[in-house]
């Protein structure tokens, strides 16, 4: 069944129910009771500020709140850029998921890919809060993550081999490729491929250097593989709403060998600010997230324009799955007001896009279009920073996974159940 057919039937079978590092914020202690909405699903490991919806704990000086507990800014139904914010949303509250050892809880993330498996992959900051930095150098945690659809751990490796961890790829042969956008002498500033046992088996860019040409990168931010193994690499995440970084997608051979790279900094056609996530679909189309223009753009494989998206909201994580269908994780969007009434943010600049709700869009391919909406319920205005879904992927069962910058991974299952599902599809 094609996306098309396959949403609207979904739309006639369900019943509809929801950048600055190391910030302070009112964190909530995770109490470890919390169960997901399926029988025997570990309860997750939630982050101190997993919960937070990053309202900062302290105000600073001068500034006060311009209202407290009372947020009267309510959302269009569709905002300047044409995302709409009054969809449904056929899919349970989201739980915590993802349950880690040790009493280890998660840091920031923004990776969680599917494999051909069934298994779910994940990042970890190595239990730190923020983006950017070095956050895994010195770390004793491993930053890559297999789970079963459960939540419970099956492997994990990379300590010590990533620097900063930002997405995570399972490419179509099973094998896992990580975005490294830190720094540090000898690493970093590359996307490296592993096996699933964790063997390093290919690295591209020079370690520890960042850079505009074929052999570098400037905070490359993911990997997309097409069914021939060609490789794409998301290449600059530096500079939102500046000149500086690269702004750009790199094109290689299975081989690791350099085939071509298009885009630059800027607003029209073919132009990123940004470049923080990209898709392929099954025809082998591209489809990049230019974050800072609040956009995804779409070209064919060899890098030629077709067309150009506002509908799914500020884009940090895209997921095309096996059925066609576009989820499209907006973590960022925001006016000029913080949510404790406080108007300490620029009314332009990084993460502008004033009237889009936050959370996870889900649409068609076929034509743009946009079904559903799960909202990111933390209220508007919203923090200056990320909250929800940074990243996102599905299981074989149509069940939304969110990797989320505040420190947690979220399942929202779906609510027709895993038979229903299979029949709609």
């Amino acid at each position: 069944m094609d996306s098309t057919r396959r949403l609207a039937s979904v739309t006639l079978l369900i019943t509809v129910f929801l950048i600055g590092p190391r910030v302070l914020f009112n964190a909530q202690e995770p109490d470890g009771t919390e169960e997901a909405s399926v029988a025997g699903n570990p309860p997750g490991s939630p982050g101190m500020l997993a919960d937070s919806c990053g309202i900062p704990s302290e105000l600073p000086e001068p500034q006060t709140p311009v209202f407290e507990l009372d947020y009267p800014v309510s959302l269009p139904a569709v905002s300047i850029l044409g995302a709409r914010n009054d969809l449904p949303n056929p899919y349970e509250e989201g739980v915590h998921w993802g349950q880690l050892p040790d009493n280890r809880v998660w840091g920031s993330t923004a990776g969680v890919s599917l494999a051909p498996d069934g298994t779910i992959w994940a990042i970890d900051r190595c239990g730190a809060t923020g983006a950017g930095g070095a956050t895994c150098l010195e770390s004793p945690l491993d930053p890559i993550l297999q789970f079963d659809q459960s939540g419970s751990l099956l492997n994990s490796f990379g300590q010590g081999l990533i620097v900063n961890p930002h997405k995570i790829t399972v490419a179509p042969d099973g094998s896992i490729w990580v975005a490294d956008n830190g720094t540090a002498p000898g690493k970093g500033q590359q996307v490296i491929k592993f096996s699933p046992d964790g063997e390093p088996l290919m690295a591209l860019g020079t370690a520890g250097e960042a850079g505009s040409g074929p052999e570098h990168f400037d905070s490359p931010t993911e990997v997309a593989v097409s069914q021939e193994g060609y490789i794409y690499v998301a290449d600059g995440h530096t500079g939102g709403g500046g000149a500086l970084g690269n702004a750009r997608v790199v094109k290689f051979s299975a081989d690791g060998t350099f085939v071509k790279t298009w885009g630059r900094k800027g607003m029209g056609a073919g132009e990123f600010d940004v470049v923080h996530t990209i898709a392929l679909d099954s025809t082998g189309r591209v489809y990049v997230g230019d974050r800072q223009n609040n956009r995804i753009q779409i070209f064919d494989a060899d890098g030629h324009f077709i067309d150009v998206w506002y509908q799914f909201g500020r884009p940090s994580g895209i997921h095309i799955d096996q059925y066609d269908v576009l989820y499209v994780a907006d973590s960022e969007s925001r006016d000029g007001r913080t949510n404790i009434g406080r108007p300490g943010l620029p009314a332009t600049g990084y993460g502008f896009n004033p009237g889009t709700a936050r959370g996870i869009r889900i649409g068609s391919i076929e034509d743009g279009r946009v079904e559903y909406l799960i909202s990111d319920p933390c209220p508007y205005p919203y923090a200056g920073g990320s909250s929800l879904a940074e990243g996102v992927t599905t299981d074989n069962d149509g069940n939304v996974y969110g990797a989320d910058y505040l420190g947690t991974v979220r399942v929202f299952m779906n609510s027709l159940g895993p038979a229903e599902t299979a029949e709609v599809q």
